[in-house]
């Protein structure tokens, strides 16, 4: 039977304990760990980072791709009494370098090429860097164990990294009651079970790519976390491990549908999962065709609340393009300019409350106050509430639609990109006097990075340099797809560049 829904929050660590000791809980490429190995080696990892980080409440940080490390650092960590930030491992020196500064990490555990790749002004003074087969070999000579926390739920547990629409990342604070409930929430209303086995292709910073996890430990089942290189290897994976849940970006779908899929890895599949990005009615219908017995679950989220909505399966294919409604512990509301709630098919912003809210941004109280106020006077919770800036309507069934953003993030494959990341990486070049990074529509990605730059007089052979700098600077993710070169900026009345004169002819 799917697992019922708890209200009662607990430290993060527990849940490692729903399993059963002979029941597969990770599926590694060296081998895999049942319940009961897994809560072994958390309590091993966990003595071993309370040894080596003794003052609670420290920031330790993860930097590799997924292993038995990057899956066990976020309930090792709170077990530990200490604070988690996973870094994404696509994410290069400069990136890592700001969130090592911004969280003070007083350790940062990877892969050896990765921890290589840094700089001696990347690490901050007082933060330790590990290689992640020296962090399991320490942690087996010092033989500890360290039982269940007794953490309070409302203490910080982990803060991840993610892009404003200006500036540099910023990190979400996040207690033991958000991911709990979070993981309680999305098994329960997946409806999953013991005997399914969850394919972990998202990025483990990533709050959807982490939350497979958790969930899937909530309810017992198995977690098989990959880096494909190409969608076929996902499909490879469906087929080798017979997995019955699978989550995925649009762009990801888009090259998923193209595939032939043997019996063998569609057959299994029971439930398929969307967010960071919404469906086409077309790429739901291919979904549909492809795996007919699947349930098909698009949803909508912010790392600032985890995730505030899905549609019930049932209504995917005579409501495809809607949001549906609240996730179990979350109350979504519309709310007008007026700060009231608004009525049926009245446009309004999406405004999160309840126990998912988040803490608001780390050391970033001016952020914060702009994105968690309070909740509005309809709220049933009350308290903080996430502001999304997001434009929604709800219609008369209490299905609610997407109307647009009021913010200038760029969201490809999956990925939220702040513009002024990478506008300052292209000035740093010393290559360009101006420069604007904009998102323009593109099938397979959602949106693509364009860069507009005007160069710099005493530049030369910019137009080759810049692509090869910014490919040493940017993770893939961030590079743009195409440069535009322009001997002048458009400006608007204030003088200032007009990006929105700009968009709309690079959208032309």
């Amino acid at each position: 039977m799917p697992v019922a829904a708890d209200p009662i929050a607990k430290p993060l660590d527990h849940l490692a304990l729903f399993g059963k000791d002979e029941a597969m809980a990770l599926v590694l490429r060296q081998g895999g760990l049942n319940y009961k190995a897994l809560r072994e080696r958390i309590s091993l990892l966990a003595a071993w980072l309370a040894d080596r980080v003794p003052e609670k409440g420290a920031r330790v940080a993860s930097w590799a791709a997924k292993g038995e490390l990057t899956c066990l650092m976020p309930l090792a960590a709170a077990r530990a009494g200490l604070v988690h930030v996973p870094v994404n491992p696509l994410l290069k020196h400069a990136q890592v370098a700001h969130i090592l500064a911004d969280s003070g990490a007083h350790l940062l555990m990877g892969n050896s090429a990765r921890l290589a790749s840094l700089g001696a002004g990347d690490v901050p003074a007082g933060c330790a860097l590990v290689e992640e087969g020296q962090v399991w070999a320490e942690a087996e000579a010092l033989g500890g164990s360290l039982g269940p926390s007794q953490a309070d739920p409302g203490e910080l547990a982990a803060i991840l990294y993610t892009s404003g629409s200006t500036g540099r990342p910023k990190g979400v604070m996040l207690s033991h009651a958000n991911l709990w409930l979070g993981a309680v929430s999305v098994a329960n209303y997946l409806g999953l079970e013991a005997d399914d086995v969850v394919l972990g292709v998202l990025p483990l910073s990533f709050d959807y790519g982490q939350n497979q996890l958790l969930s899937a430990w909530r309810a017992g089942a198995s977690v098989v976390p990959i880096d494909y290189l190409t969608a076929r290897d996902v499909v490879k994976a469906c087929a080798k491990h017979g997995v019955t849940t699978l989550a995925a970006v649009p762009p990801l779908w888009v090259q998923l549908v193209e595939l032939d899929w043997p019996r063998d890895a569609s057959a299994p599949l029971r439930r398929l999962t969307n967010s960071g990005g919404a469906l086409t009615v077309e790429l739901v219908q291919r979904l549909r065709a492809i795996f007919p017995q699947a349930r098909l679950f698009p949803m909508y989220g912010l790392t600032e609340a985890f995730r505030s909505t899905y549609l019930d399966p049932s209504l995917v294919d005579t409501h495809p393009t809607s949001m549906g409604k609240a996730i179990p512990f979350a109350e979504v509301l519309v709310v007008g300019d007026d700060g009231a709630v608004t009525a049926p098919g009245v446009e309004g912003e999406l405004v999160h409350c309840g126990p998912l809210v988040a803490q608001g941004y780390w050391q970033d109280g001016q952020r914060t106050a702009e994105r968690f106020k309070s909740a509005p006077a309809g709220s049933a919770y009350g308290g903080m509430a996430v502001w999304s800036g997001d434009r929604v309507v709800r219609d008369a069934d209490g299905l609610l639609y997407f109307a647009g953003r009021r913010d200038a993030m760029i969201k490809s494959a999956g990925n939220r990109i702040s513009p002024q990341e990478i506008e300052e990486a292209a000035l740093a070049t010393g290559l360009v006097a101006e420069a604007v990074a904009l998102g323009v529509p593109d099938e397979r990605l959602g949106q693509a990075v364009h860069l507009v730059v005007r160069p710099k007089a005493d530049a030369e052979d910019a137009q080759d340099r810049l692509p090869r700098l910014l490919a040493q600077e940017l993770p893939n993710f961030m590079q743009p797809r195409a440069y535009h070169w322009r001997d002048a900026m458009p400006l608007n009345p204030n003088g200032k560049i007009d990006r929105t004169a700009l968009q709309q002819e690079l959208a032309a």
